[in-house]
């Protein structure tokens, strides 16, 4: 199990706190990889977990399912390569980050890199995807961050809190049961409003010169943790590219949301606005 030897190479962080950085190849039977780590950090470090990037783990190879379940706060996990499906599955806190092997040929943003159910019953952290997810990205996310340049059906489904930026087209039955969180989406084929018909969700143009920073934010970070050339594009044409972008939010949690003497707030840990209701 390649938790066993995550535990032992992380063996620093989890006896005396201290920062451990470390390399690891990985394959398609390594399933469920640091869920074992992170249940070892919570009953060591509690709910809280660990400070962020206290554990940094680069991992090459093709992962299997549930790569980086219920990771906690102080793991980032790295990925270069590409994964099945349920990445992130129940995130609790810590940050993945997934980018092509170097080298490759193909154009990251037109290919699937990671599979379906992405980030399902995802609590918090946040996720940087160098390309497309399957169907079912983010459902019953609940608060955490995620970026993505392209999904498949049902993104979004039952979601209840968090932000998620897709820089790239959506399947059909775009947030179906969304009840809470937000979404922007950068339309430039301007069809996604054929994707989401949902009554109880408002779609307009990013307004607000708050969205506009914090939609900003997501995708300097995107750039910098993988590099992505879509992400690199979009913010040297960003006047350019700004009235492109849609904002997704269910009235009813827009309306919270207005009824808040401070609807953002600026987490300086996760180095990451968060919203706050």
């Amino acid at each position: 199990i390649l938790d066993q030897k995550l535990l032992k190479l992380c063996d620093p962080a989890l006896t005396h706190g201290k920062s451990v950085t470390a390399d690891a190849n990985i394959q398609n039977t390594d399933r469920s990889a640091g869920a074992m780590l992170s249940g070892q950090i919570s009953r060591q470090f509690g709910v809280a977990g660990l400070p962020e990037d206290t554990i940094s783990i680069r991992f090459k190879g093709s992962a299997g399912q549930s790569f980086g379940a219920f990771l906690c706060s102080g793991v980032t996990f790295q990925l270069e390569g590409e994964s099945n499906d349920y990445v992130g599955k129940g995130l609790s806190g810590g940050k993945i980050i997934i980018y092509p092997p170097s080298g490759s040929l193909f154009k990251a943003e037109d290919t699937v890199l990671v599979g379906n159910t992405i980030l399902f019953g995802a609590t918090s952290g946040s996720a940087y995807f160098s390309g497309q997810a399957g169907e079912r990205f983010a459902v019953r996310n609940s608060g955490a961050f995620a970026v993505v340049e392209g999904v498949g059906d049902h993104a979004c489904e039952y979601m209840t809190g968090g932000i998620v930026v897709i820089l790239g087209a959506t399947g059909k039955n775009f947030g179906a049961g969304m009840s809470g969180g937000m979404a922007f989406i950068y339309d430039e084929k301007a069809n996604f409003l054929s994707n989401c018909q949902q009554v109880s969700l408002e779609t307009d143009s990013v307004r607000s010169f708050t969205d506009q920073i914090l939609l900003r934010q997501f995708v300097e970070n995107h750039f910098k943790y993988t590099g992505s050339p879509k992400a690199e594009a979009l913010l040297k044409a960003w006047e350019q590219s700004l009235p492109k972008f849609l904002k997704v939010i269910p009235l009813e949690y827009k309306r919270a949301l207005n009824a808040s003497p401070t609807p953002y707030k600026y987490n300086s840990r996760a180095n990451e606005a968060q919203l706050h209701v």
